[in-house]
């Protein structure tokens, strides 16, 4: 329970929990669902209702009734000094030492995830709160079990904090009964707490958020703002946010999100691995966009191209910065495959600045100087902001599909990591390196749309067999047999054989599930 009339805590409250779960923090939290959460729950209602037209053969595309809108000559309100150069960026999860290490790593900003990188464990989102906290005041630091000490150094990047996105519930706070919304407890408890703080310090509550799928939930986090602030008496426009478009709707609405957030927005991100897994989902009934093994689908394909090209146009076009892709590789200890990495992350970080990019991510501090040194290279000054682009990006560029092969391999991979992600995700890790790439939520979710996507569309490797239900079970069953000899004890530690049970249900069910976190929750603390 909580001292906040209709507001009830189910998790544990240790002491450090209590100065984050204050009275006050909870009574403005649930200030803000009260008023804005019936409208989330349109909005995902209306997610549904849209996702029934195109499985019944419509396609995605440019509204018609918001055409006066990409037609303005308007633009954004501005870019404050601390996020005008992003040239890169480094993202991960909120844990102590997490959190040090890339506020330390030489990268612009930092986008500390309670999202795609965080499995949202009642324990993580507390002290990913605290975490931040005493970042933004200066005070974090950790000690591991063999005595390193970490703290911040002199200089760190600027933090911008990602919440969960409009899907998800926090199960451990109820208000009136039924769980919060995830993304409104990260934003509320976090602006509550360091906003204030932030300001006078020079910077402010910067912001990322997640998959969206229309100018509505924009409208929606803007009310949010404007209400916070209001309620805190913070001046109105203090809070700025970069959207990611992470999903084939949003990619329609860019001028749109813009507009809805015009007085809190400075950019938009190119949120590639959940933009392509948004491809699959939503147009998975079509046999004409049958995507091939994910590792083919890179950038340089039309789609993804077009994609990137129309966020930079639109958002110079608005005076917004427009922000690349992850480079999810992670070094080794291999100096040839470091080179074969490095060549990779080079090469799409170059596409990236010369496609109009004013920045980019990494998923790794040892990537950091490489991605610096390219956009330094190509993009001197502190973003290009200024450089316009008429790419003519139509709605066909966006939804043509692209073109490979579907392989065993291909099959086996995407089950190798499924259950590797999801293993880890259900234990408590959302971020975790597989095979030389850090994998999060997005990469899993390609994994098991895919089959899914194969299997509904009577799909065929190169080599001529089918997918098939029966093939996909027995790839399952080889691959946990291949963690369990690879891993020794640690097989039996871990939760191998429920996150194989999972890959299988949600892989080779009668219909494809939203989110794969959204029954994998179930089995979190």
């Amino acid at each position: 329970m909580s001292a906040v009339k209709g507001v009830q805590i189910t998790g544990a409250m240790p002491t450090a929990y209590k100065k984050i779960l204050t009275p006050e923090a909870l009574a403005f939290l649930a200030r803000l669902v009260r008023k804005h959460g019936p409208t989330r729950d349109k909005l995902l209602a209306s997610r549904v209702e849209r996702q029934a037209a195109i499985d019944k053969g419509k396609l995605p595309g440019f509204l018609k009734e918001t055409r006066k809108v990409r037609d303005g000559k308007w633009k954004i309100a501005g870019i404050p000094a601390a996020l005008q150069d992003r040239r890169v960026e480094i993202t991960g999860p909120v844990d102590r030492k997490m959190v040090i290490n890339a506020l330390n790593s030489g990268a612009k900003c930092f986008m500390a995830d309670f999202e795609d990188s965080a499995s949202p464990t009642w324990n993580l989102m507390m002290e990913g709160q605290i975490n931040l906290a005493d970042a933004v005041r200066r005070r974090i630091s950790f000690t591991n079990e063999a005595g390193k000490q970490y703290k911040l150094g002199a200089r760190t990047a600027t933090l911008l904090v990602r919440p969960r996105g409009w899907h998800l519930d926090e199960k451990h706070i109820l208000i009136d009964g039924k769980p919060a919304p995830g993304g409104i407890v990260d934003f509320a408890l976090f602006f509550f707490h360091n906003a204030r703080e932030q300001l006078k310090r020079g910077a402010g509550p910067y912001f990322y958020l997640p998959k969206m799928q229309s100018h509505l939930e924009a409208r929606l986090w803007n009310s949010i703002f404007k209400d916070a602030q209001d309620l805190l008496k913070i001046p109105q426009k203090s809070i700025k946010v970069t959207v990611l478009i992470e999903t084939i709707w949003a990619a329609f609405e860019m001028d749109e999100i813009l507009y809805e957030l015009r007085n809190h927005i400075t950019g938009l991100n190119c949120g590639r691995w959940d933009y392509i897994f948004s491809c699959i989902k939503v147009l998975k009934e079509r046999k004409d966009w049958v995507v091939p093994d994910r590792f083919q689908v890179t950038m340089d394909k039309h789609f993804l191209d077009s994609y990137s090209k129309l966020l930079c146009q639109t958002c110079h076009k608005r005076g917004a910065s427009a922000m690349g892709g992850m480079a999810a590789f992670i070094p080794t200890k291999d100096a040839a495959r470091n080179e074969e990495i490095f060549a990779k992350v080079r090469a799409d970080k170059l596409r990236e600045v010369h496609n109009g990019h004013d920045g980019t991510w990494v998923a790794h501090p040892g990537l950091v100087q490489l991605a610096m040194d390219v956009f330094d290279e190509h993009m001197p000054g502190p973003n290009q902001i200024d450089k316009q682009f008429n790419y003519k990006i139509k709605a066909a560029d966006l939804l043509k599909c692209p073109d490979g092969q579907i392989t065993e391999n291909g099959l086996r991979m995407n089950i190798n990591v499924g259950i590797g992600y999801v293993e880890s995700w259900i234990s408590g890790n959302g971020c975790v390196p597989l095979h030389n790439l850090m994998e999060d939520a997005a990469t899993a979710e390609i994994s098991r749309t895919q089959i899914w996507q194969w299997l509904r569309q009577g799909a065929s490797l190169i080599d001529g067999r089918k997918v098939t239900r029966e093939l996909v079970l027995q790839v399952i069953d080889e691959e946990l047999a291949a963690y369990r000899k690879q891993l020794g004890e640690r097989y039996y530690q871990g939760r191998f054989a429920e996150a194989a049970g999972i890959m299988a249900r949600m892989s080779t069910a009668s219909a494809c599930a939203d989110f794969l976190t959204l029954p994998s929750y179930d089995y979190l603390d």
